[in-house]
């Protein structure tokens, strides 16, 4: 008789992954400032968070998971900003991934996807072009050559796809019809590039990913829609963990401001305080950033909350409900991004009032975490996002929130 042994593989639960994020964010705080200066991506980070498998944190138990929640997900992207706002914002494709993955019908999902997800694999991805008339446009094509397909074009905006496993790419197939690919990054003819020149999050990888006669076979093609109910709960998801990334930040703002009166600043010439930390005006500039972070995390975790409310409307069958659901949730992240587009900033310049010139040297680099909340603004237009707002509160008009876009 034969005796086959099964092999069951040990999957951390939802609270064990959450123990280990701490750890995680102390490791990835180690340099952030000098990698900044020195324009060192963070391939260590990505490594690490492979081992702890927090990639698979929002995979439902019954996929066989941790089962974590958005408000969960979004905490540990606002954690990890504090330590390095690039390697949280970097996690922004393969966290969109996976949540189309678990929301979508098991027909949809790409092949193995969730078996990929959980044995700790990346993913990332690049979809925007840059020298086309309007945002989304595609000019990336693939064709049909043999039994497989070729993908040849150039991308952008390839955010943690150098970090990554697989990235998916969008292209038009020969009858003009938009076609998504799911690829290993390591395939022949995909070329990562170090050259995104923006003056924040400098180090998230992303520029662009020249792709160059790239062999497609036909299970890599993907199936899952994004214009659908669950494309626009994805399209809120990804605003969202933008967001989180940006208040971990206003969150390192105020660590940063607390390290450098404690260890560095003096008080200034007038002043009647001996020291910098009895100085009333320095007290009053760590009062109102602490509270500036307070009120950009609650509108944060506000959202996220919402978030979980439309998983869970989607798993019903009530349309009504999912609909406003979708909507509620899309206004919640529009608010907190509002919220941190003008706290978040005012705390990185005021940040340069707790002290004199010293503030200011390079060694400390605290501008990085102005251009860095200011490069994260500046992915969608919060002139639209308040003005959008205000239709929906003056006249109930919700055009721009079933969109599935910017919301």
């Amino acid at each position: 008789m034969t005796i086959t042994k099964v092999l069951t593989v040990s999957r951390p639960t939802r609270a064990q992954l959450l123990a280990r994020i701490p750890g995680f964010v102390a490791e990835v705080a180690k340099g952030a400032s000098e990698r900044d200066l020195q324009r060192q991506l963070p391939f260590e980070a990505f490594k690490l968070f492979r081992e702890l498998e927090l990639g698979t944190l929002r995979i439902p138990a019954a996929l066989g998971g941790p089962g974590g929640s958005v408000a969960d997900y979004i905490e540990m992207i606002a954690a990890i900003g504090a330590a390095d706002s690039n390697v949280a914002h970097a996690l922004r494709s393969h966290f969109n991934y996976v949540e189309n993955v678990i929301l979508s019908e098991p027909r949809e999902r790409d092949a193995g996807a969730v078996e990929l997800i959980l044995s700790g694999k990346l993913f990332g991805g690049a979809h925007t072009e840059q020298g086309t008339a309007r945002p989304g446009q595609v000019t990336t094509t693939i064709a049909r050559k043999g039994d497989t397909y070729r993908l040849n074009g150039r991308k952008w905006y390839a955010t943690g796809t150098a970090f990554a496993d697989f990235a998916s790419f969008s292209a038009l197939d020969e009858e003009g019809q938009a076609v998504g690919v799911l690829l290993p990054v390591d395939r022949q003819g995909i070329t990562i590039l170090d050259d995104w020149d923006g003056m924040g999050q400098r180090l998230t990888a992303s520029g662009g990913v020249i792709l160059d006669n790239v062999e497609v076979f036909p299970h890599e093609l993907a199936r899952r829609a994004l214009d659908n109910l669950v494309g626009r709960h994805c399209s809120t998801l990804r605003q969202l963990h933008l967001a989180a990334s940006a208040a971990g930040a206003v969150r390192n703002v105020l660590s940063d401001g607390l390290a450098y009166v404690r260890s560095q600043a003096r008080s200034a010439a007038h002043s009647s305080a001996e020291t910098a930390n009895q100085d009333p005006f320095v007290q009053q500039v760590i009062g109102e950033i602490a509270a500036n972070s307070f009120a950009i995390d609650t509108a944060v975790a506000a959202a996220a909350v919402a978030l979980d409310r439309t998983v869970a409307a989607l798993g019903s069958s009530n349309d009504a409900e999912i609909e406003d659901a979708l909507i509620e949730s899309a206004l919640t992240t529009a608010r907190a991004q509002l919220v941190l587009g003008q706290l978040g900033l005012r705390s990185a310049e005021r940040m340069f009032e707790l002290g004199g010139g010293s503030a200011t040297s390079r060694g400390n680099n605290f501008d990085r975490h102005w251009r860095n909340i200011r490069t994260v603004l500046n992915h969608n237009p919060l002139l639209h996002k308040s003005r959008v707002l205000g239709d929906y509160l003056l006249n109930g008009t919700t055009t721009h929130l079933r969109e599935g876009r910017v919301f």
